[in-house]
């Protein structure tokens, strides 16, 4: 059985549609996917990327895009009232629902339906309370109250991210080998039945392409 974690933060439009897309795009091979909150925010930061939302012309270009994607694909895609916005909030609530880091498929999915379906505030206190109680059941116990566990595991697996190289979410990690992107999904599914393209040399030879930006190492 093919182990896959999958980074996620609820804030990204594409980690959503990835989430509704990825059953489908593994139909038929054996599989378990871990699913694992990260901060966007501090990847994008590890890596001095301002994201789509720092470029004018590139976020209006995304929220269409993703918009599209949601219809296209069935699955919906509301923008939320603002965005982007701060995940820690759900992020937290939805490692609450956790003792190593991952949260199982319902937490996922109920936390990307409250932020991309419906078009509300994702951090509106009462849509939030809303939120805690449909995920009740799975919160597991806080005997101060801090969710100090909850912060905790949210740092170390954003730091553990970081450390195995992911720069964005959706990402899919299967052993040392990391995909991005919900177009990476195709690439992820070549990659677990065994595609003879990943035995050959282009997997390895990618990174060592020269750059040719200004002041790049050579």
């Amino acid at each position: 059985m093919h182990q896959i974690t999958f980074y996620l933060d609820f804030v990204s439009p594409y980690a959503w549609l990835a989430f509704d897309a990825l059953p489908r795009s593994l139909e038929g091979l054996s599989h378990e996917v871990n699913y694992r909150p990260v901060l966007l925010g501090a990847l994008l930061q590890q890596h001095g990327n301002p994201g789509p939302a720092g470029v004018p012309p590139k976020r209006d270009w995304t929220y269409r895009h993703a918009s599209w994607l949601g219809h296209a694909q069935g699955c919906g895609l509301d923008m939320p009232a603002r965005h982007p916005f701060n995940p820690l909030p759900l992020l937290r609530l939805a490692l609450a629902c956790s003792d190593d880091g991952h949260i199982n498929r319902f937490v996922a999915g109920t936390v990307l339906r409250h932020v991309w379906l419906g078009g509300g505030d994702p951090l509106e206190p009462a849509r939030l309370a809303a939120l805690q109680e449909a995920l009740q059941a799975q919160l597991r116990p806080d005997p101060d109250g801090s969710g100090a566990r909850a912060k905790a595991l949210l740092r170390a697996n954003t730091d553990e991210a970081i450390a195995r190289g992911v720069f964005g979410v959706p990402s899919y990690a299967v052993g040392d080998r990391l995909f991005w992107g919900l177009d990476g999904l195709p690439m992820l599914r070549a990659s677990l039945q065994g595609d003879a393209w990943f035995d050959g040399p282009a997997w390895d030879a990618a990174p060592r392409v020269p750059s040719g930006l200004p002041g790049a190492a050579s």
